[in-house]
């Protein structure tokens, strides 16, 4: 259970923490699905990484139409992937191995099977908890603004007793109304049942999209404050979190998209979250110049509340690492998917390497997300097996987020490279895949999964000093973090020579003969 009151351990400043994608990591029970005890069994795997914490995608009861993220119970596990007392082990057994668990709330909505919103349906009082109108037009057939869903189309759907209700995401995702006290104590109730559980941290799904401004005006590009994203109301609500979380040592993260530097440091501030996401980074091109600006950048905007940054690749919504950082094309739209374009997987396994030991290099906290270890590129799912409902919502032209959340490779000489179904995972796993497997690279050193290990093992020898950048050539970032440690990154098209050390602790791949840098590689240098 939780222990309220301990001193602070600011651990979460500097820890590599592991994306669980529960459906996708093991399948303990081998119907098809990963499962919580498939992640138990798994957890030795997972302490051998050496990663700090584990960062769990909503793994709570819903009828999975946007994988996990359409919450229809809080305090219960979906059966497909275990119960709460499963939950309950797993948390303690990953504490003793020293791992720390992270839960996903989603605020901004829960599933339309969410007894709140069934209650709403037949009439009752529970209406107020959402945001429901009636229509304009002669006859309310039209919705009640021009808003728009995040997964394309209106942000509105039609009862049949003709009043609408808002839906940012898919229309099994009804927003709720963050106006009303009984949506924020259910939420506080929330966090207190799972840090009761002993969870280290609650990281926030879309975390600046709760407050909506309750006249529901139409959107007009500019207009400031914008009628649902980043309002200032939302303030209060994360100060009230933040000293529930201080009563167990518990931390936030937060998914805060803002162009806004300054807006979104304020998420930040000593009373409210702890960390947020660094889309910057991730979503940055293969290019030194980019990178080292969006690197100043996000440290710049930390400084002033004192928070952590946070550096993370990829995650269970975005085109993997490999895949895009194979394309050649330095202006490729991070949200594209990269399919029907040239792909050269070498060079984006080459840059993917390099990228690793140049994020975990970084002052803050890493996140990685599950296969990053393992190298796997983007999968292509066949369209008869597509479930993302952005697929759908997109009326076919967007073929989803799936392709990279494929069941993981373990075995490659197992059935379902050893992910541990007696049947076909619920997403397919392509030609290929036993090539990444774990028991293939556990023992190979030039394998992707050794070099993350050896990169965990050794990243406090770079220290906790600032970020310091180093003179070096066009195309070439240079930088120490003041304990004798360089880190030097080649993203020009020439072979750089290296700076004066004594000892070469770890390369992303293999040196000249003339002992300089190749393109696309990384090395952490002891001077």
């Amino acid at each position: 259970m939780g222990q309220p009151n301990r001193a602070p351990k600011e651990w979460w400043r500097s820890a590599v923490i592991y994306q669980v994608y529960v459906r996708s990591f093991a399948d303990g029970d081998a119907d098809g699905t990963g499962d919580l005890a498939g992640v138990r069994a798994r957890l030795p795997y997972l302490a051998e990484l050496g990663v700090d914490a584990l960062w769990f995608s909503p793994w709570y009861l819903s009828p999975m139409k946007d994988g996990g993220y359409d919450v229809a119970d809080y305090r219960a596990i979906d059966p497909a992937f275990g119960t709460l007392a499963e939950a309950e082990k797993l948390i303690a057994e990953a504490r003793e191995l020293g791992i720390r668990v992270i839960v996903d709330i989603v605020p901004n909505h829960v599933s339309d099977q969410h007894a709140w919103f069934r209650a709403a349906l037949a009439g009752g009082p529970e209406r107020e908890l959402f945001h429901f109108r009636r229509g304009r037009g002669g006859q309310g057939e039209l919705p009640p603004n021009d808003w728009q869903s995040e997964f394309g189309g209106p942000a509105w759907s039609r009862l049949d007793d003709g009043d609408w209700y808002l839906h940012l995401f898919a229309p099994e995702q009804p927003d709720l109304n963050w106006g009303h006290p009984a949506v924020r104590q259910e939420h506080e109730d929330i966090l207190r049942f799972w840090f009761e559980r002993g969870v280290a941290g609650v990281r926030i799904d879309s975390a600046a999209l709760l407050a909506k401004d309750p006249r529901l005006p139409d959107f007009v590009e500019g207009r400031d404050p914008h009628p649902y994203v980043d309002r200032d109301e939302l303030h209060e609500v994360y100060r009230s979190w933040r000293a529930i979380a201080d009563e167990y040592d518990g931390i936030f993260v937060g998914e805060v998209w803002l162009p806004d530097t300054e807006r979104f440091a304020r998420y930040l501030r000593p009373d409210e979250l702890h960390t947020a996401f660094n889309f910057s980074f991730m979503t940055c091109p293969w290019d030194a110049g980019r990178l080292r600006s969006s690197i100043d950048d996000t440290l710049a905007e930390h400084a002033p509340v004192g928070a952590p940054a946070t550096w993370v690749l990829c995650n269970h919504d975005i085109t993997r690492t490999v895949t895009r950082y194979g394309r050649t094309d330095t202006a490729f739209d991070f949200a594209t998917k990269a399919f029907g374009t040239p792909t050269d997987l070498a060079l984006g396994t080459r840059r993917a390497r390099a990228a690793a030991l140049l994020s975990l290099a970084l002052p803050g906290a890493v996140y990685l997300y599950q296969g990053e270890e393992l190298g796997l590129p983007e999968a292509e799912i066949p369209v008869d097996r597509i479930q993302d409902p952005m697929h759908f919502r997109s009326g076919g032209t967007d073929p989803g987020r799936d392709g990279c959340r494929v069941p993981l490779p373990w075995t490659a000489e197992a059935p379902y490279a050893g992910f541990g179904s007696r049947e076909t995972p619920w997403l397919p796993q392509p030609v290929g895949w036993t090539s990444y497997a774990v028991d293939r690279q556990q023992d190979d050193p030039s394998s992707m999964l050794s070099l993350y290990r050896e990169a965990i093992r050794l990243r406090p020898a770079l220290g906790d000093g600032p970020l310091t950048w180093l003179t070096a050539p066009e195309g070439v970032l240079t930088f120490t973090r003041g304990a004798g440690v360089l880190c030097v990154v080649n993203l020009a098209d020439a072979p750089a020579e290296l700076p004066a050390h004594t000892e070469l602790l770890l390369a992303s791949g293999p040196l000249h003969t003339d002992g300089s840098l190749p393109r696309d590689t990384a090395v952490w240098l002891r001077t």
